[in-house]
C-alpha cells in the first residue's frame, strides 16, 4: 500500500479532465498500458469517477473450494472486500478478463455505493446491472453476467498488486474513469497529471473552438504557428483559464 493520500485538490482537476488526456500526459512519461481494456461503464453518464484503488484479486475457481455454502463464511474475501473498501476509494477487481461470471452483483454494490465508495470497476462481469446502473456510483465492468462468481472466480487476495484489463494496479493507485473507460495513474505521479492535464484540456477546448470555426488542425494541434499560441493565450484571458 502506497503512502499517497489523494488531496481534494487533486481530486477536484482530476474531475475535469479526461482519460483521454490522462493517456497522452502518462505516454509522454513512457507508460502505456495504463487504460484498463474492456471495463466499460455501466451506466454512462454518472460524471467523472476519481478515487485511489482498493484491490481485489480473483483466480480460477477450484470447485471442491467454491460451493454456494461458502458464501456461509464471515471472510469471504469478496464480502470482506466490499466491508472494508475506504470511503472516497474505488475497488478495482481483478478477473482476468473473464466475463462469463459476475464479481459481484447489485447487492454488493450498492452496500459499496452507500459506504461511500468513488467507484467500481472489474475486469469481469456484473449480475443484475440495471440495478448497479441505477446506483449514483459509477461502475465498469467488461459486461453483465448472470452466473455467481462462484462459477469461475475465487477470491483470494485483497490489497494486493492486480492487473486489471491488462493495467497494472497497485494499491493506491489513483484511477480516473469516465464514459470512454478507466485510466490508472500510478500513485507518485497523481499530482502532477492533475496540474498538467488541468492545462491540457483548457488547451483543447481552444482547439476544438477553432475546428468548430473552420481552422485547419495543421499548425494548430499541436500549436507549431506562433499565431495559434498567441490566438491561446488571448483566448485563456478572455475565458479566464
Amino acid at each position: 500500500m502506497t503512502d499517497y493520500i489523494l488531496s481534494d485538490a487533486t481530486r477536484e482537476k482530476l474531475r475535469k479532465v479526461s482519460t483521454a488526456s490522462v493517456a497522452t500526459a502518462l505516454y509522454k512519461r513512457g507508460l502505456r498500458q495504463q487504460f484498463i481494456q474492456g471495463a466499460r461503464p455501466v451506466q454512462p453518464g454518472k460524471g467523472t469517477m476519481v478515487g485511489q484503488a482498493f484491490t481485489l484479486r480473483y483466480i480460477p475457481a477450484r470447485e471442491d473450494r467454491n460451493p454456494i455454502t461458502i458464501f456461509r463464511d464471515p471472510e469471504h474475501k469478496q464480502r470482506v472486500a466490499i466491508e472494508t473498501c475506504p470511503p472516497g476509494w474505488v475497488l478495482v477487481m481483478d478477473a482476468r478478463k473473464d466475463a462469463r461470471a459476475a464479481t459481484a452483483g447489485s447487492i454488493l454494490i450498492t452496500r459499496l455505493a452507500l459506504r461511500g465508495a468513488a467507484g467500481v470497476v472489474s475486469d469481469g462481469g456484473f449480475r443484475d446491472v440495471t440495478g448497479i446502473g441505477a446506483l449514483d456510483m459509477p461502475a465498469y465492468c467488461a459486461g453483465p453476467s448472470a452466473p455467481t462468481n462462484l462459477t469461475l472466480h475465487e477470491a483470494i487476495e485483497i490489497g494486493g498488486p492486480i492487473a486489471c484489463g491488462d493495467a497494472p494496479v497497485f494499491p493506491g493507485d489513483v484511477l480516473l474513469g469516465d464514459n470512454d473507460g478507466v485510466m490508472v495513474i500510478p500513485a507518485h505521479l497523481a499530482d502532477e497529471i492533475a496540474e498538467e492535464c488541468t492545462g491540457m484540456e483548457s488547451f483543447e477546448d481552444f482547439v476544438l473552438e477553432e475546428v468548430n470555426g473552420g481552422a485547419t488542425v495543421i499548425g494548430l494541434y499541436p500549436a507549431t504557428k506562433g499565431e495559434n499560441l498567441a490566438k491561446y493565450q488571448a483566448w485563456r484571458e478572455r475565458n479566464g483559464r
